[in-house]
Parts: C-alpha cells; structure tokens; sequence
C-alpha cells in the first residue's frame, strides 16, 4: 500500500498542476447557482453502476462509485476522484454546462484473475438543470494501471444524479 501511495500521490498533484486553469475562468461561475452539497444516481458504462458526488465548494467536488464491468466478466470497480469544475466555457440558453476534470484513483477486484489497482484522469460534462435538482454528465476517463502491469485502459460513461 505504501508503494501504490509514494507512486500515485506525484503522479495525481502533477495532473492537477499541469492541467491549471486561468484565473478569470476559475474564479466563479458565469450564472450564479445553487447547487445541493450531495448527488446521487446512476452511471452506465465502464463501470456500469451507482455514483455519488460531494461539492466541496462550487469548483470542486469529490466523486466515487461503485459498480461491475460490462463486458461479461465478473470484475467489481470502485473509484474515487477529485474534480475540479470550469463554468462559463459552454454556454447554454437554460441551466449550466460546467466542464470538469481531475484525478484519482481506480480499483477493479476480478475473478478468475490479478486484481487491477490505477490513476484515473476523468474529463467531462455536467448539465446542471434549472430549478431541478439533477445532473446528467458524460465523461471520458484515461487510466493508467499500475497493477498487475502497466498499460493504459480508456474508460467512460453516461447518467444522472439527484442532488440533495
């Protein structure tokens, strides 16, 4: 575990710098919203099964699941990432279109085979609806294993949380 962590904490805090944001885009959003602090729903993809997000602040969030993968293999996935959310970059007529990334981490139990432990780099989008309380996203995620070797999977996924 303390090798995954001396590996994985450079690699995430070199993500996060390298992918800085100007500060007239990051500062605050283009629409002021009220966002609930907590969502909750469902994602279909790879990993197909359940997300939740906690807003740290109106940028930044935390972002886990849970879930099995889709291809007919008995694999179970759970993740966690930090996300860091743009606003006012795609403009919508109605609601906002926040673009986020961030960096985390990704573990895959499987059967019949080695476990799978590795970063993940989410990218996406998030509608945020006007006086409803969800959001659909659509994401796109590179991740890079670490075990048992080293390669590189594309992952990425489509759903709906309820915030509350």
């Amino acid at each position: 575990m303390k090798r995954i962590l001396i590996v994985t904490t450079p690699v995430m805090l070199f993500v996060l710098l390298a992918l800085g944001v100007p500060s007239s885009v990051a500062e605050k959003p283009q629409k002021a919203i009220e966002r609930k602090m907590f969502g909750i729903g469902v994602i279909a993809g790879e990993p197909t099964g359940i997300t939740g997000k906690y807003l740290i602040d109106n940028n930044s969030a935390i972002d886990a699941g849970v879930g099995w993968e889709t291809s007919g293999d008995n694999e179970f996935h759970i993740y966690g990432d930090y996300l860091y959310h743009l606003y006012g970059l795609l403009e919508v007529k109605s609601g906002n279109l926040p673009l986020y990334f961030g960096g985390g981490v990704r573990f895959i139990d499987r059967e019949n085979k080695k476990d799978k432990f590795g970063i993940r780099i989410p990218v996406g989008i998030e509608y945020l609806f006007d006086n409803v309380p969800l959001g659909a996203f659509i994401e796109l995620v590179p991740v890079l294993n670490i075990t048992p070797d080293t390669d590189f999977d594309i992952e990425g996924g489509i759903g709906i949380r309820f915030y509350f």
